[in-house]
């Protein structure tokens, strides 16, 4: 589509309704806070990734819940062998295939999928790490938690697949909210589920995706366990909030207005009326007043704001008139330009905005494979790990 920049700034009426806000970049700073301050626990650990050798480690994955793959791909940057990934949605599971055709890729509901036949199906490989994020915003109040419900079972069935693979280390992501669901008791059942399965010793920690290069303001809650009682490292944050990337290191040698499909360059279809009225929207306001986190403008010379798919309603490119593209959003989340998503534009956003920043997962695995290379060479520990009883988790 072309079409004519028409800036926000040119006309005093394009902004004298609506006050331009200031840019929210500590959406979870409070919940961080009070985690980082209760804290005491003594496996959680930060280490310096920059020290970690940046060689092929060859350490093997799964990845639950995979999605497009922006944890696969993070992984596999950082030197990570896939082996096998789960995915129920089709189009999701078609980029996957599309990006890692050498991965083991199981399409459907995880329910049916069958680990013990799978890893004799590809002879018996050991898994190093099991990584995904579950939905854990089922669980039900007053301390009882139905294993059966419907919203529990994904999360008890990513558990399942733990205590059968049996991987070294397991990782866990997840919206930073979920560590207050029900005043913590959705946090405490998720320790209590690796607990009942060998991994004790639980850690959590909320990472921001803008420290550690990712042009976007978008935390995550990472859970990391292991069964060897060793230590469960995150990586230190590499850039400081006044360090963030800003939104036009990622986007702004993109053509403005012309279309590139074969590498998802596209977007929303606008007229030249909704490009007028777009033009009213300064940064951080919205097009509308009833949906305010859709047609947002971007703020410029700041990180991205977490990107969405919100039906086509992205958010407004920080200086054009239209929506942000698929491929801006791709750039947004660390995903290379090699990365080709399946499917239509707006199932191509959907992916994009469900996805892990490639970049995150990537400071994650070298902040791993230390404590992964010392287990490696520790065969006692490997031997001796202990198999407890399973008896508090019941799989049906």
């Amino acid at each position: 589509m072309q079409g004519t920049q028409l800036s926000f700034f040119s006309h005093e009426e394009n902004h004298s309704t609506t006050k331009q806000k200031k840019p929210k970049l500590g959406r979870y700073e409070r919940i961080k806070r009070e985690l980082d301050q209760n804290d005491c626990d003594p496996y959680k650990i930060f280490i310096d990734i920059d020290s970690v050798p940046n060689t092929a480690s060859n350490y093997t994955f799964m990845d639950l819940f995979c999605g497009a793959g922006g944890i696969t791909q993070g992984l596999v940057q950082a030197g990570f062998k896939p082996l096998a990934s789960v995915e129920i949605n089709p189009i999701a599971s078609a980029t996957h295939k599309k990006n890692f055709p050498q991965c083991h890729h199981f399409c459907g509901d995880i329910e049916q999928f069958d680990s013990r036949n799978w890893l004799e199906q590809i002879s018996l490989p050991e898994v190093n790490l099991i990584i995904g994020g579950p939905p854990c915003q089922g669980f039900s109040v007053a301390g009882k938690r139905d294993h059966k419900d419907p919203r529990n079972r994904l999360f008890y069935e990513f558990v399942h697949v733990v205590s059968e693979i049996r991987p070294w280390y397991v990782v866990m992501e997840n919206v930073p909210g979920i560590l207050t669901i029900q005043n913590g008791d959705v946090k405490k059942a998720i320790i209590e589920a690796f607990e009942s399965i060998g991994y004790p010793n639980i850690s959590v920690a909320i990472l921001e995706s803008a420290a550690y290069g990712v042009p976007q303001i978008r935390p995550r809650a990472i859970f990391i366990a292991n069964r060897f009682g060793m230590p469960n490292p995150y990586p230190k944050a590499k850039l400081l909030p006044e360090e963030y990337k800003p939104i036009e290191s990622a986007i702004s040698d993109l053509p403005p207005y012309t279309l590139i499909p074969e590498i998802n360059h596209q977007w929303t279809k606008h007229s030249l009326e909704y490009m007028e009225r777009i033009a009213k929207v300064p940064p951080g306001g919205s097009l509308y007043t009833k949906y305010i986190d859709a047609f947002k403008r971007q703020y410029p010379g700041k990180p991205s704001m977490t990107v969405k798919e919100n039906h086509g309603g992205t958010h407004i490119h920080p200086y054009l008139n239209r929506v942000i593209s698929a491929r801006e959003m791709a750039r947004l989340q660390t995903f290379p330009d090699s990365f080709i998503f399946e499917g239509s534009m707006k199932k191509a956003m959907w992916q994009i905005g469900n996805a892990v920043p490639p970049r995150l997962a990537e400071c994650i695995g070298y902040a791993l494979i230390p404590y992964l290379t010392n287990i490696a060479l520790n065969t006692i520990n490997k031997v001796n790990a202990s198999h407890p009883e399973q008896d508090d988790l019941v799989f049906d």
